[in-house]
């Protein structure tokens, strides 16, 4: 009987395997991690410490976002800030050396300069997911998010939406209410995705003093932490506000399991960040690649005759005014950024901006970005090379703190970097997203209103943190 003396084989084969792990390997008691697991529980889901905890989690994970980064990102900066000024002094005078150091290399340092903060960013993200806290936040924010219209399920595509809003609205396809669905996907995009990191690290480096307190509490990842914390907050108020307008009869249901805590995967989480970082290179390099050579084109040309009559005009006050040759080569670069197509483009909206405390290069920055938020560094770079072509070995910080408007006063001064930050913060300026919106609800419908209600939720928000700092 084949069949009988297969199953008595497989039979002895297993219990001598039995045999084997009971002599060799130490496994954990099941019920001993659950016991664990719940001990923890009982502090980390407490309804007063639990919330706390929670913030000091997320405090912790902003401190470290700075402090960390810090350094690989000062050691990029002084990198690519050598490596212009070899350029410059190597390579020929004229249009392709321009080309190459303004376009060329300014969009790379835009692009490599925020990696090791997208790679700490989502390494410590990684860590919370791994032990198993991140299902727990889930189910700490499930009361919260019922009061707003929404509820537990929703907190994981809107803290995807720290990574990217565009996957975290396809992920809300597993919330089975509709009404609770569409909200979540309207709201997802004010969550901080890693496009805006670069922007708020740039602006608050340059508005924000690199303060400390108490030794080690960074003001700047204060500032940080409360940008992300403002974007979720509107994100709350808004799905409040729209609970009232989209209706629905359904009853919904809040069903977590909640995992056992265990360590982390270290490969794990060295993947993720390798991955992250090679999307952001690849996928935003791409575009802020190609934005910052459009933008070089755009500010070394202009309308027929414009540039010409700049050339001509300084060149005649070269002339009469030698001893001043430094000055005046400084007032002409910036004359005939002006004069350039992208000089006239930033003009044509500055009435529209001046209200919020913004000049006309920071003008062309909105436009640009509204492609994607993280090529505002890229159009910076570019502009702000091209307008100090003298000067090619500073940081773009230091071009930035050094900008002044035409009556001497900064042109970044803490309202205006504020204000700048808080746009960035509401403004739907991602044509993926709004694809993608497109794509889940199945209607033109939803985008529009999306991008009408963040964009002049954006501006009336920086308009009103401009006035108050100014």
């Amino acid at each position: 009987n084949p069949t009988k003396t297969q199953a008595e084989e497989i039979v002895q084969r297993y219990s001598r395997i039995r045999h084997i792990m009971q002599q060799t390997v130490v496994e954990a008691d099941p019920l001993q991690q659950s016991l664990f697991t719940e001990k923890i529980d009982n502090i980390l889901l407490h309804r007063t410490w639990g919330y706390l905890i929670l913030l000091t989690v997320l405090f912790l994970l902003f401190q470290s976002v700075f402090w960390i980064a810090s350094y690989p990102m000062d050691a990029i900066e002084w990198v690519f800030g050598r490596l212009s000024d070899v350029l410059s002094q190597h390579m020929p005078a004229g249009w392709f050396a321009d080309l190459f150091i303004n376009g060329f290399v300014a969009g790379l340092s835009g692009i490599f300069v925020f990696v090791p903060q997208i790679m700490i960013l989502f390494g410590l993200i990684t860590l919370l997911e791994d032990t198993g806290y991140m299902a727990r936040i889930s189910f700490l924010t499930d009361k919260v998010m019922r009061k707003v219209g929404l509820n537990g399920k929703s907190v994981m595509p809107m803290i995807s939406g720290f990574a990217c809003a565009v996957p975290a609205i396809m992920s809300a396809r597993n919330i089975e209410n509709r009404k609770e669905r569409l909200l979540t996907i309207l709201v997802t995009p004010l969550m901080s995705c890693s496009a805006r990191l670069p922007v708020y690290t740039i602006l608050i480096a340059l508005v924000v003093p690199s303060k400390l307190y108490f030794g080690f509490l960074s003001l700047q990842g204060l500032v940080m932490m409360a940008l992300y914390l403002f974007g979720t907050v509107m994100a709350l108020l808004v799905a409040w506000a729209m609970k009232w307008f989209i209706r629905s009869t359904e009853r919904s249901y809040f069903i977590l399991e909640l995992p056992v805590y265990r360590g982390p995967r270290w490969k794990n989480v060295l993947v993720t960040m390798l991955e992250k970082a090679r999307i952001f290179v690849y996928d935003a390099g791409k575009v802020i690649m190609v934005i910052s050579l459009l933008l070089w084109g755009l500010s070394h040309f202009g309308p027929s005759g414009s540039m010409e009559k700049v050339e001509s005009s300084f060149a005649q006050q070269m002339q009469l005014h030698p001893e001043s040759a430094t000055e005046l080569n400084k007032e002409k670069q910036s004359a005939l950024l002006q004069a350039s197509y992208a000089g006239h483009l930033g003009k044509s909206i500055e009435p529209v901006i001046a209200p919020l405390g913004y000049d006309w290069k920071i003008g062309i920055a909105l436009i640009t970005s509204f492609a994607a938020r993280e090529v505002f560094v890229g159009t910076m770079a570019t502009l702000y090379s091209v307008g100090d072509a003298d000067e090619y070995d500073s940081t773009l910080r230091e071009k930035m703190q050094a900008a002044r408007k035409p009556d001497g006063t900064p042109v970044y001064t803490l309202a205006t970097g504020l204000s700048l930050l808080v746009f960035y913060v509401l403004a739907m300026q991602c044509m993926s997203t709004i694809a993608v919106v497109k794509r889940e609800t199945r209607s033109w419908k939803w985008p529009v209103i999306q991008l009408l209600y963040m964009t002049g939720l954006a501006y009336l928000m920086s308009w009103m943190v401009n006035v108050i700092f100014k």
